[in-house]
């Protein structure tokens, strides 16, 4: 049996995670201020976003240090390996992995050197999709890409295999090749860049601060750290910041395409995407559903988090009372002690425990984001029944998740989607629930102002706006094989470079 590794987790039931997205990422042009710091923090408000590993890239001019280890962000930084981080331009990530293994190897930032000591470390969003393509590539220009096995290390390594271009050059010729979604924050020495695939699959927000700029994934890290938003980094579009201030240039025309599934679970309630707040988009789509699937209740329900303001949403509409059913513990994840067979059956008791004043004798809506695999929700209506609950209506604020995601969310293969094999009907029976109400795409649509032109909901639709290669070209672990047997390893100090291992406490 595999020991607990002791790290927190957000998932109700680790054994059967839900959705995760590839990660989170922050650059900060500031002479004079902590850059660092203000990194750390803009990663900690994009914590939702990647658990994995954490990492910062700094330089004072002079010299670019990495620091990165596996862990949450506030496992991996605190004063003593964040004070050594000095210099006027950062960037910094937060990661789930969706290409490569969560192994040390593959975290993030990414760094690599040329041959004229310029040290190049990028940070990437979302996935790509022609892998394969830029690893013949790599191979074709001879670079040794050691044991990584991440996209994202293909980027930097073919940004860094031209010495004789600078970086704004080697970066207008590298990006018009990537395919699939990808929100780049790159750095050299001193200068700070920043790029956005041209779907503009995933959010990616510039900032202003009192001394400089910054770009993050959501405007959410943007005021966590005092920055006035801008604007969105348009798709196609490449920044670039140092001290004769910002520039914009265009790789690609614009073909926006953003991710719906944002607006669902990925992005924090008080981010906006496209102009629209998510926490209004959620409510919103809790009234919808309430129109549209209507139930005889006593009390609505939010499961935390994501499912809260559409429960909120559904009691407005439906003049149903709201209340909190269940009180969550935000400090239990995978344990330090192995359960035994009998505590793991308690399953998301350890996260989630039903208030059974509040249900007992009740006829109970629930409201969540998703059901994926249909573990979770069958243990809360499990649960909630033996609280003494009467009825329990589940009403999803998302239309039936039935295809994989290959853009960046790290979906359940479609034979584990268990709306890719049932129906609705199929899909309440197994979870146990009286009744079961997905939103529907029109109404999910609708909520979040945008229209469905401008938007990819291919993991509802199975309409996949990037074009996926075969399917023995595409896959979390496409890299693996043919790097296994490859000697050499990323963790080199170069003239340039420093990248130092964190030990999580």
């Amino acid at each position: 049996m595999a020991r607990g590794d002791g790290r927190l987790t957000t998932e109700l039931d680790p054994d059967n995670p839900g959705p995760r997205d590839a990660c989170g990422v922050v650059g900060i042009w500031a002479p004079g201020e902590e850059v660092s710091k203000l990194t750390y923090f803009g990663l900690y408000a994009l914590q939702h976003r990647g658990q994995e590993a954490a990492g910062i890239a700094v330089s004072d001019g002079a010299r670019t240090v990495v620091y990165k280890d596996l862990g949450l962000v506030a496992q991996v930084f605190d004063e003593s390996t964040l004070a050594p981080l000095q210099g006027h331009l950062a960037i910094g990530h937060a990661r789930y992995s969706t290409t490569g293994a969560p192994t040390w190897e593959n975290s993030q930032p990414t760094i690599r050197s040329t041959s004229t000591g310029t040290a190049i470390a990028l940070a990437h969003n979302g996935n790509l999709v022609n892998t394969a393509d830029l690893l013949k590539e790599v191979d074709r220009l001879g670079i040794d890409m050691g044991t990584t096995t991440s996209d994202t290390h293909l980027i930097t390594a073919l940004l860094a295999a031209h010495p004789d271009e600078s970086v704004a050059a080697a970066a207008e010729r590298v990006l018009p090749q990537l395919r699939g979604a990808f929100c780049l924050v790159f750095m050299d020495e001193n200068t700070l860049y920043a790029a956005r695939d041209p779907q503009g699959v995933h959010p990616l927000v510039l900032g202003r601060l009192a001394s400089g700029w910054a770009v993050a994934s959501e405007t959410a890290a943007l005021d966590t750290i005092g920055a006035h938003f801008v604007r969105e980094v348009e798709p196609g579009e490449l920044l670039t910041i140092d001290e004769h201030g910002l520039r914009s240039t265009r790789f690609a025309n614009p073909e926006p395409k953003g991710c719906l599934f944002e607006y669902v679970y990925l992005a924090r309630p008080d981010t906006k995407l496209a102009g629209r707040n998510v926490y209004a988009t959620r409510v919103e789509v809790g009234r919808t559903l309430a129109r549209e699937y209507p139930a005889e209740a006593d009390l609505v329900i939010g499961v935390p988090e994501s499912g809260i303001p559409a429960a909120i949403g559904f009691a407005e509409e439906s003049g149903i009372p709201y209340g909190q059913g269940f009180t969550k513990n935000q400090y239990v994840g995978r344990t330090f002690i192995q359960p035994s067979q009998s505590l793991r059956q308690l399953g998301i008791r350890l996260k989630l425990n039903p208030l059974v004043d509040q249900i007992k004798g009740k006829r109970l809506v629930i409201v969540d984001d998703t059901i994926v695999r249909g573990n979770t929700q069958r243990a809360l209506v499990r649960m909630l029944r033996e609280a003494g609950a009467v009825e329990v209506h589940i009403r999803i604020s998302a239309p039936p998740v039935k295809w994989p995601c290959f853009y960046g969310i790290d979906f359940a293969t479609r034979a584990e989607l268990i709306a890719g094999s049932l129906d609705t009907d199929g899909i309440r029976a197994q979870i146990g629930a009286d009744s079961l109400g997905y939103v529907s795409m029109d109404g999910l649509v609708r909520a979040t102002e945008q229209p469905a032109s401008r938007l990819c909901m291919a993991c509802f639709d199975g309409q996949y706006p990037i074009e996926l290669p075969a399917s023995d070209l595409i896959g979390k672990h496409l890299m693996e094989a043919p790097q296994a047997a490859k000697p050499g390893t990323q963790r080199s100090t170069e003239a340039s470079t420093q990248v130092r291992e964190g030990t999580t406490a």
